[in-house]
């Protein structure tokens, strides 16, 4: 009986994006969209601000390969209930069946294809001016601007830090770094890594990144987390999560608040 009724609680507890909707229902912070705009460009970003009497850190954060989703958005809550300004922008802006986002895409599989199918310099301008916009935001400290990134983001995190000379740290979550070493001399902060240990895709190019960013004089501190795989962050949230996802999870954040911390 014990055992049907573990498994019967596990089936109703909520998955990571009810989880997410449930903390952003529940939040009693100001949540924010905000047309960022630059010329003719407009990317909907996703705002949520702390609440905190000086003002607070900037921080920039990039999506995954499925476009904005709840969870997304809930990391993003969470940073701000630590005391962040928290930035998310929606980079399927304009993209979508009627010049939506991300919430038009009628999968999650259409909402990748078109990610991929952007620009490189095209999501690298909107992330200049999005950021740009929320360091302007009331309460932003302009000189304290974070990024980080999932996946497919954490790819953009890492090439973002390349380029971006006011940037205090790039945090890359599960994402892979640029390849050129001429690239990776534009970066001036330092770079902190967040890997499975069960996703060789991408655990497999570190090595090679390590020694890159070392020849470049470039700070880049990876953790490989025991057993977890690709995308534990989310994943260690569900009812049914792996003991090593779990385990990841709550070690990733604390890290990741650790040395946000340190730099505010």
């Amino acid at each position: 009986m014990l055992g049907l009724a573990l498994a019967l609680c596990s089936a109703l507890a909520p998955a990571p994006q009810d989880a997410a909707k449930q903390r952003l229902e529940n939040s009693p912070r100001h949540h924010e969209w905000v047309e960022m705009q630059r010329g003719e460009r407009v990317v909907r970003t996703f705002v949520v601000f702390p609440e905190r009497a000086e003002k607070a850190p900037v921080v920039l954060v990039i999506h995954e390969n499925k476009g904005l989703t709840d969870w997304v958005r809930a990391v993003c809550d969470r940073l701000a209930e630590e005391g962040y300004l928290a930035v998310a922008p929606d980079l399927l802006s304009g993209e979508g069946p009627d010049g939506g986002g991300t919430e038009q895409f009628g999968s999650t599989d259409a909402a990748t294809r078109a990610l991929y199918a952007r620009d490189a310099a095209a999501v690298a301008t909107d992330l200049d001016l999005v950021a740009d916009a929320a360091l302007a935001l009331p309460g932003a400290d302009d000189t304290k601007l974070f990024v980080a990134g999932f996946c497919w983001g954490g790819s953009q995190s890492f090439a973002f830090a390349t380029r971006r000379k006011d940037l205090k740290a790039a945090f890359v979550f599960y994402g892979s770094a640029p390849t050129d070493p001429a690239v990776l001399e534009g970066i001036r902060c330092p770079v902190y890594g967040f890997y499975g240990e069960n996703d060789a895709r991408i655990a497999a190019g570190l090595p090679a990144t390590e020694e890159a960013m070392k020849q470049a004089g470039k700070t880049f501190e990876p953790v490989l987390y025991a057993g977890a795989g690709h995308g534990f962050l989310r994943a260690g949230e569900a009812a049914d999560a792996s003991e090593a996802n779990r385990k990841a999870r709550e070690e990733a954040w604390e890290r990741w608040l650790g040395i946000l911390g340190g730099g505010s």
